[in-house]
């Protein structure tokens, strides 16, 4: 069975713009990547969670924020790893200067017998959609057009 995951598209619109939330992954292997290494706010669930659930919990976990109101289905989207992603959009205004990321431990340098902890996110943004485009993983990009599809039938 597949791994799957859950996350949240968190977006803003100021005057005409549409932002979207994005975080830069933490630790030594991303430290210098930018363009395509993006990503929403996510994590892994196991099989009787509830992906709403888990997206909210991972948001929070991510960025220490949490998020509020409804959160509107994205679908799926397989990644290139095999991996199945469900994305939900909500809006919202987190301050991407108080980001509060939970950590994880790696040996680093590797071989070297030293377990040293890294942040799981080190950067958060706000982005508009056409920026997000440059900066998100390529197998996430489908999520801003469904996001954009989505503000487009409520007329926003």
């Amino acid at each position: 069975m597949a791994r799957r995951s859950a996350g949240i598209l968190l977006y803003k619109q100021v005057a005409e713009a549409v932002f979207v939330l994005l975080v830069h992954p933490g630790g030594p292997f991303w430290r210098r990547r930018d363009l395509g290494a993006w990503s929403l706010p996510k994590g892994e669930y196991e099989a009787g969670e509830e992906p709403e659930a888990t997206a909210r919990r991972e948001f929070t976990e991510e960025t220490g924020y949490a998020p509020q109101g409804v959160l509107h289905p994205l679908g799926e989207l397989k990644q290139r790893g095999g991996k199945i992603l469900t994305a939900f959009a909500n809006a919202g205004n987190f301050n991407a200067a108080t980001l509060l990321s939970n950590t994880f431990d790696m040996e680093w340098p590797p071989g070297s017998g030293r377990i040293q902890s890294f942040p799981e996110v080190d950067r958060a943004e706000w982005f508009t959609v056409p920026e997000a485009r440059e900066k998100i993983v390529i197998g996430q990009q489908p999520f801003l057009d469904r996001l954009e599809q989505l503000l487009a039938t409520r007329g926003h």
